[in-house]
């Protein structure tokens, strides 16, 4: 293909650990046990809550969500990431790498939308029990999981649409594990204003409003938890909570961690970054869906009875 005189890439070179081959075998192991621990401990968590009649609740609907989410999230990449670990030449198609970046994309604001509804559920528990059962009705909580879905999908289609529309030319190698959409606008021999805008107010849209919305929630929970006169009934209420909050300052100090931490000037250290950020960027996309159901496991003692009993129907079956 040609625009004017410039020949367009048909594909993308993954540098990944080209440079570090000794790398490439330790990280292929290590990112391949937390795949498959991604698997099991999101799909029991999947089974448990719709198998667990005690868990046809919203909150556990919603977890169940985020379980399928984040299986989809690591299966959008991590069998990419494993395959260029053993691969030689670490090529992708130009629509496998729009495909790639529309699911990941996705998966993340989903993600996003997803936190700020289960802060909600759990506001309406604690503030207002009595009209729980109201306002969080399945008629309600279905719809709003849906929402979160379509919101991702429908983000991520805007971004992905204006990235493959830029003239892709010359330099094809992308400074990544897989097809990070900010590694791939680099390669564009085009003007990206309007991708960094669009993706700036996306960021606002999917990452601010849902912090600003989680933090406003807590403030009202931890409010109302403070005015229980017991302890135990502190303690029980807070209980109801904690998984989720732990996850959520899991999942955004990540992210903070890895946006707002300096760049380096010197290009010796420049280099080190790139790969500091690279190995951040990979662990991060494992690290949260691999916590996500150890987290809620250890921490609700309704799940860890649900698991417990699945497991024992297995065994004795």
């Amino acid at each position: 293909m040609e625009v004017g005189n410039q020949s367009v890439v048909a594909g993308f070179v993954l540098l990944g650990l080209s440079d570090q081959p000794k790398l490439e075998k330790m990280f292929f192991a290590f990112i391949l046990l937390m795949y498959l621990v991604i698997l099991l401990g999101n799909g029991v968590l999947i089974l448990v809550t719709i198998l667990d009649s005690r868990l046809h609740t919203p909150m556990y609907f919603f977890l169940g969500n985020l379980s399928f989410l984040d299986i989809c999230y690591t299966t959008s990449s991590i069998p990419l990431v494993l395959d260029g670990f053993l691969t030689p030449k670490k090529t992708i198609s130009f629509s496998g790498c729009a495909m790639q970046m529309f699911l990941s994309f996705a998966m993340g604001a989903t993600e996003c939308v997803l936190l700020g509804m289960m802060a909600f559920d759990r506001y309406v528990a604690i503030c207002n029990p009595l009209r729980y059962p109201v306002v969080m009705s399945k008629a309600v909580y279905v719809p709003m999981a849906i929402s979160s879905w379509v919101a991702g999908g429908a983000n991520s289609l805007v971004q992905i649409s204006l990235a493959v529309q830029l003239p892709f030319c010359g330099d094809n190698v992308i400074n990544h594990f897989t097809c990070e959409i900010l590694a791939v606008l680099k390669l564009a021999c085009a003007d990206i204003s309007i991708n960094v805008i669009s993706m700036g107010v996306a960021n606002v849209i999917f990452l601010g409003v849902p912090v600003l919305f989680i933090s406003g929630s807590y403030v009202f929970i931890i409010a109302t938890i403070l005015r229980i006169p017991s302890a135990e009934g502190r303690k029980k209420a807070f209980s109801t909570c904690s998984a989720h909050l732990t996850v959520v300052v899991i999942f955004y100090g990540t992210i903070l961690f890895m946006y707002a931490k300096p760049k380096s000037k010197d290009p010796l250290g420049a280099d080190k970054q790139d790969l500091s950020d690279k190995l951040i960027s990979l662990f991060y996309g494992v690290l949260t869906p691999m916590l996500n159901p150890i987290i809620y496991s250890l921490r609700n003692k309704h799940v860890k009875v649900a698991v417990k009993t699945l497991v024992s129907q297995k065994c004795f079956a």
